[in-house]
């Protein structure tokens, strides 16, 4: 009888023990609060697609920088700054564009990340503002009778004297859509392409601009289209 009466004290307590250990355990137990905070900061790099097309076409030379702050969660003033130089080849004609260029304006996030992850897919514009020289190297001039039922005619002399002309500017907005992938931390990967309208390109004397500094190959829409491949680096200045 003592045997079995102690046994219940025994249950009794441990019962108790136990009840009080879970009680404790639920108080002690946080709920699942982990905060993934992302850097809010200066992003800087480089187009990598320049050097390379200046490696494989000797008629082009061109950098470009590229950069973006991060003002909310989803929002980046962004922006390119650079420089090119263009030889462009047509039938009658041989011309260089050469000259300083900036674009400015914003990206929208799209992605959603998961956890940790700080990558973009974005859709962006920019204005864009060229200052450039533009140089007729060579032309064949044609000969006209004015007669529209004789052709025009292109003789085999061409005029090698450049002409050229400075102080020349370019205005344009542009439509972009992009990726941008963290591959390290703090280390992205990017690729972007535009749409560019043309809002005023300026010509020199008697000869269209065909090659705008940052707009590239202006059409007769006065449109263009453009690309880039980047590598850049984010300095956080704070986590959010």
């Amino acid at each position: 009888m003592r045997t079995l009466t102690f046994s219940i004290k025994v249950f009794i307590f441990l019962f108790v023990v136990n009840l009080q250990a879970q009680k404790t355990s639920k108080k002690e137990t946080p709920k699942d609060s982990v905060v993934y905070k992302t850097g809010y900061g200066l992003r800087l790099g480089i187009d990598l697609s320049k050097p390379g097309l200046s490696f494989i076409d000797k008629s082009y030379t061109g950098f470009e920088i590229v950069g973006d702050y991060r003002v909310s969660k989803n929002w980046y003033i962004a922006g390119e700054i650079g420089r090119e130089e263009e030889i462009t080849f047509e039938d009658f004609t041989t011309s260089t564009s050469k000259g300083n260029y900036i674009r400015l304006g914003a990206n929208l996030n799209t992605y959603t990340n998961w956890l940790d992850m700080n990558n973009e897919v974005y859709v962006g514009g920019r204005y864009g503002l060229a200052i450039f020289e533009h140089t007729l190297n060579n032309f064949t001039p044609n000969i006209s009778t004015g007669n529209p039922d004789i052709p025009i005619i292109f003789p085999n002399s061409p005029v090698n004297t450049p002409v050229s002309e400075s102080g020349l500017t370019a205005h344009w907005f542009e439509f972009q859509i992009g990726i941008k992938v963290e591959t390290f931390k703090n280390l992205f990967i990017g690729f972007h392409g535009a749409y560019k309208i043309g809002l005023s390109i300026d010509d020199q004397e008697n000869f269209k601009t065909l090659y705008a500094p940052g707009f590239n190959r202006v059409f007769e829409s006065n449109t263009g289209f453009g690309f880039n491949y980047t590598i850049s680096y984010l300095i956080p200045f704070v986590n959010k």
